[in-house]
């Protein structure tokens, strides 16, 4: 699994990390049931502080992309493949929001619109 993160970007680095685990398993490099790098192993690899990597395993429990296993580490969550292609479409659709100006208010009334 080959995780990169780019420091210049402004994006914040666990918010980074776990984008790319997302892309990891929407392309299929990693399948519910696998595990993770460890945390410590996967900050040395990036030269990042252990906790950044813990923080972006810990947004992707809360979304439900990997269980935090005590003993066994990040593991993927059966219901990955969905959530991760859900997340990914958000994350785009954010992104262009704000490159349009638009406010997160903005974005969700159209969305409530459109729903």
């Amino acid at each position: 699994m080959l995780i990169r993160i780019d420091p210049s970007d402004r994006t914040p680095i666990f918010e980074q990390i776990a984008a790319a685990v997302r892309g990891v398993i929407m392309r299929g490099e990693v399948e519910p049931g696998d595990r993770l790098p460890a945390a410590r192993d996967l900050a040395v690899s990036l030269d990042v502080n252990v906790h950044t990597v813990l923080r972006a395993y810990q947004q992707l429990r809360d979304d439900g992309i990997v269980e935090l296993r005590r003993g066994r580490g990040a593991v993927v969550s059966p219901r990955a493949d969905s959530r991760a292609e859900l997340d990914d479409a958000i994350d785009r659709v954010v992104e262009t929001a704000k490159r349009l100006g638009m406010t997160a208010a903005d974005l969700s009334a159209e969305i409530m619109r459109r729903y």
